[in-house]
């Protein structure tokens, strides 16, 4: 898993940019008219963005139209599932716990 998507994706402008192109492609001023934000602004989000391989930009006459990527969200998950085993021993220990404790206090 690359530090550079989870980086990207913890500032909160761009996290609000990547929800909003989850719906659709815009160019870069509907961005920041969306976001109330500053066009600048919003280009420099989106480039860091693209840096991390989350977004790619498609010219299109004047403007760049922004496009989510696929790939880092199916690595986050393919990485995020990889603890699935983790957590199901743990779970399996806390309910063998309480299973203990549960009938401890019934025998008293």
């Amino acid at each position: 898993m690359q530090a550079a998507v989870f980086n990207a994706l913890s500032e909160p402008s761009r996290l609000q940019i990547v929800e909003l192109l989850r719906t659709n492609p815009h160019p870069v001023g509907e961005i920041a008219e969306t976001l109330a934000i500053r066009q600048p602004q919003a280009s420099k989000h989106l480039k860091v963005l693209a840096e991390s391989g989350i977004v790619r930009a498609e010219p299109r006459a004047r403007q760049r139209i922004y496009h989510l990527l696929a790939e880092p969200f199916g690595e986050m998950a393919r990485w995020i599932d990889s603890f699935e085993h983790v957590w199901e021993v743990r779970l399996d220990s806390l309910g063998d716990y309480l299973q203990t404790t549960h009938t401890e206090e019934g025998a008293s």
